[in-house]
């Protein structure tokens, strides 16, 4: 049994937007460099500190991320079915370790507001996952009795 109720799925197909918004501008280096001068300038009015001086490498790695979170973000978009939730939700968790990984080592304050985003959407995509399981287990617990 999986969830598949509409609200389940605007959830996904939201979690897509939010993706396909947020990371549109890391999928190339010219769009990069604007959104890291963004990002900085943004982080430096709020006072949560710039970024990291733009590098190469840098910049290589946010493409690669940017590009592929554009294509995963267009599917469930376009079609978002609950596998596409429960998978994006499994990222999510991944994401956010990556991310407070990042902030414990003194990576820039900036990425607090992103992790919570990343938590939230990770959240509201795996607990009804998890829901469905506990009451697939309960069920199969009293059928044993």
């Amino acid at each position: 049994m999986t969830p598949s109720a509409p609200a389940y799925l605007r959830i996904v197909r939201t979690s897509g937007w939010y993706d396909l918004i947020v990371t549109a501008g890391f999928a190339t280096p010219w769009t990069y460099a604007l959104v890291h001068r963004l990002l900085s300038a943004g982080g430096e009015a709020a006072g949560l500190g710039a970024m990291p001086a733009l590098t190469p490498m840098q910049t290589l790695y946010a493409n690669l991320m940017g590009s592929v979170v554009v294509v995963w973000s267009v599917l469930r978009v376009v079609r978002p079915l609950p596998l596409h939730g429960l998978l994006d939700g499994a990222a999510r968790v991944l994401f956010s370790l990556w991310q407070a990984y990042a902030l414990a080592h003194g990576g820039p304050p900036v990425l607090w507001p992103f992790l919570v985003v990343e938590v939230s959407f990770g959240i509201a995509q795996l607990a009804p996952w998890l829901r469905t399981q506990a009451a697939v287990t309960g069920r199969e617990s009293v059928r044993r009795s």
